[in-house]
């Protein structure tokens, strides 16, 4: 499971260990009060009447709403293993697929929003993408970086830039939530962007049919 950000002390304020049963009794309402009234609706008092708690309780572990939201939403995101099985074209179009389904397992409503509470501070924008951008944009990163490893892409290749062309399809429909990314635009895009930077384009596609039918790999290679 990823690591909250903003993570509750361990210890009560006269040194008695949290009960840690509560702070998951509050992840897990808040996630529930997500998807039943959405963010804008989302109190503490509802979060602490649905927990079996009080506000107070709610407060001496989270001091804002905010961040306690952000926590929930992290714990949601859990813990994403990148693929690795040295098909370039499989690995990168599953992690993008990767990408895809961990905002969709936020609340529509939410990504957006929080973005908007933590964006008119530098030092808690960085929080916020830290804890809910960063992850899935590195498993793809670290499946783009074993295909520069391999010599399946160009060296001259701005790693960054082809990172961010890759992950703002999912951003940008995660936080306007107009559309979700499907499996088949998810690897049209690597596709697309593979034909411009492999150093043989054509083989990684062979490499890709040879694969089709492997349980380990979710992409299927396109005619």
């Amino acid at each position: 499971m990823a690591e909250a950000k903003h993570a509750p002390s361990s210890r009560a304020p006269g040194g008695r260990p949290r009960d840690a049963s509560i702070d998951q009794a509050i992840l897990d309402a808040v996630l529930d009060l997500l998807d039943e009234v959405g963010y804008a609706r989302l109190t503490v008092e509802a979060v602490a009447r649905r927990a079996g708690t009080t506000k107070p309780a709610v407060y001496r572990r989270w001091s804002t709403l905010p961040s306690l939201m952000l926590d929930a939403l992290t714990a949601r995101l859990g813990h994403l293993k990148p693929p690795a099985t040295d098909c370039t074209i499989c690995d990168l179009s599953d992690a993008i697929k990767l990408y895809v389904a961990a905002f969709q397992r936020m609340p529509p409503d939410a990504l957006a929003s929080l973005l908007a509470d933590y964006g008119d501070d530098p030092q808690r924008r960085e929080t916020f993408m830290a804890a809910l951008f960063d992850p899935p944009r590195t498993a793809v990163g670290q499946a783009l970086d074993a295909a520069i490893a391999r010599g399946d892409l160009r060296d001259d290749i701005d790693r960054d830039l082809l990172l961010d062309l890759l992950a703002s399809l999912v951003h940008y429909r995660a936080l306007f939530g107009h559309a979700v990314t499907s499996d088949d635009e998810a690897e049209q895009a690597v596709h697309t962007l593979l034909r411009g930077v492999a150093v043989d384009y054509p083989k990684l596609v062979e490499i890709s049919r040879k694969k089709d039918g492997d349980p380990q790999i979710h992409h299927r290679h396109r005619e």
